[in-house]
């Protein structure tokens, strides 16, 4: 999977990673009527750019806790924050309200934005979605962006993605329709995404242990990470068949395949050597096929 080491902003000192926080908002959630896979895909996304998701958590729809939330995000000073869902034409969409209380600006009316939400709406009458085609005030209200901030193309649905700037730190406003926030994040975010990650890499390899017990080969994985500081060490229990397995994963950042190469592949042969030592059969995993679940 290519990623990136960042060109701008905090980064994590031990592997070199942007960080990134998460700030996702909805009753719906909180509530248990939707499930939030939306932070699960971008921490997925951020994680094959060479990011590093820091934090992620989840709110309500409510202003004071969405502009606290989003202060306490900027004191930490991470590269990107991500606020999920709340962009929307209805009275409880109060998400860029909060994200301006967070900034300490007010809400404006930003001409570009409204150009956007008002061509987008034509386009959904002309194709027979909407029963008028002019913009009203729940419509418009989707173009009033904290002072300052630049709309972003929602290549599909009405509401613009929002991006703005705090010190060090980029805030990205996506909404919560799966697939509108993919879209925004796969095809307007470009010249971001090369600003906060740059152009490198990132890698994950596994290895299978034939096991049942984690804490059988727990020190073996622990003296893997204190001498590879920059590789991040992972098990589970993974069931292949009839036969119950642990799943290690390794996963590293480098300016290039081959740094990244050059981190794993010395702790991957110190983890096949000792847990052989140990008495264990182990073997480099295949790749998971796209949607394995483990």
């Amino acid at each position: 999977m290519s990623g990136s080491i960042p060109t701008h902003g905090p980064a994590d000192p031990q592997t070199g990673a942007p960080i990134v926080e998460i700030l996702s908002a909805g009753n719906e959630v909180l509530i248990g009527d939707v499930l939030d896979t939306n932070t699960n895909w971008l921490c997925t996304r951020v994680t094959e750019l060479g990011g590093l998701v820091r934090r992620t958590v989840m709110l309500r729809d409510d202003v004071d806790a969405i502009g606290a939330e989003l202060r306490g995000c900027l004191g930490r000073v991470p590269a990107l924050v991500f606020t999920v869902g709340g962009l929307g034409p209805t009275s409880d969409d109060r998400t860029l309200e909060g994200v301006a209380l967070g900034l300490g600006v007010p809400l404006e009316l930003h001409p570009e934005a409204e150009r956007m939400v008002a061509a987008r709406y034509v386009e959904f009458h002309a194709a027979g979605f909407v029963p008028f085609p002019e913009l009203n005030e729940n419509r418009r209200k989707m173009a009033r962006l904290p002072a300052g901030a630049e709309p972003l193309v929602n290549p599909i649905g009405g509401a613009p993605g929002v991006l703005c700037r705090s010190g060090e730190t980029r805030v990205v406003s996506l909404p919560g329709v799966p697939g509108e926030l993919k879209a925004i994040v796969d095809e307007s975010l470009g010249p971001l995404a090369a600003e906060v990650f740059g152009d490198a890499c990132y890698e994950e390899r596994s290895l299978e242990v034939e096991l049942q017990d984690e804490s059988a080969i727990a020190d073996i994985l622990r003296a893997a990470e204190e001498q590879h500081p920059a590789v991040y060490v992972k098990s589970r229990a993974k069931v292949l068949g009839s036969t119950r397995v642990i799943k290690v994963t390794l996963s590293g950042r480098g300016e290039s395949e081959a740094a990244v190469a050059a981190l794993l592949a010395p702790a991957a042969e110190q983890l096949l050597t000792q847990i052989a030592a140990a008495g264990f059969s182990v073997q480099p995993a295949p790749p998971d096929p796209p949607g394995a679940d483990d």
